[in-house]
C-alpha cells in the first residue's frame, strides 16, 4: 500500500470520530431529557433578550436527524443531544431556531439575524455538521 493512500484512509475514517453512537436508546434519552430542557430553556431566555420574539413551548426530543426545529405556532424543539455539543454549537442551534420565529426561512434576512449574535456562524455550522447524528 502506498504511503499517501494509507494516510488518506486514516483521514477518511477520522472524520467519523465525532458522530454519535447509533444506539443511545430510550434510557439514555430519559436520563438526559430534563437536563437538556433546563439548558435549552435557560439559553433560549438569555438569547431572547436580543431577539425579543414570542415563543410558546420548549420541547426536548430524541430526534434522529435534527438538532432543532420550530413550528409556525411558536413551539421550539431541541434534540436532547445538544448537551453533548460545545457550548458555542448548542447556543448557535438555539439562536438559529429563535431567528426562525422572525424569519421562517433561510433568506439573507434570516442569516443577518443569526449573525447579530454569531458573526462566525458559518464556522459553527461546520462544527455541527462534523457532529452528525447517526441514524
Amino acid at each position: 500500500m502506498k504511503k499517501g493512500l494509507f494516510f488518506g484512509k486514516i483521514f477518511f475514517f477520522k472524520r467519523f470520530k465525532k458522530t454519535f453512537p447509533k444506539k443511545l436508546g430510550k434510557k439514555h434519552y430519559l436520563q438526559h431529557k430534563n437536563q437538556a430542557l433546563e439548558l435549552a430553556t435557560s439559553r433560549t431566555h438569555f438569547f431572547n433578550e436580543t431577539y425579543q420574539v414570542v415563543f410558546n413551548k420548549i420541547k426536548i426530543r430524541n430526534q434522529k436527524t435534527r438538532w432543532g426545529s420550530c413550528s409556525t405556532k411558536g413551539n421550539l424543539s431541541f434534540n436532547y443531544r445538544i448537551l453533548f455539543l460545545s457550548e458555542k454549537a448548542r447556543d448557535y442551534i438555539i439562536v438559529h431556531e429563535l431567528c426562525h420565529l422572525k424569519e421562517f426561512n433561510h433568506s439573507k434576512n434570516f442569516w443577518a439575524l443569526v449573525e447579530k449574535v454569531f458573526p462566525d456562524y458559518a464556522e459553527i455550522r461546520k462544527e455541527i455538521k462534523n457532529n452528525k447524528l447517526s441514524i
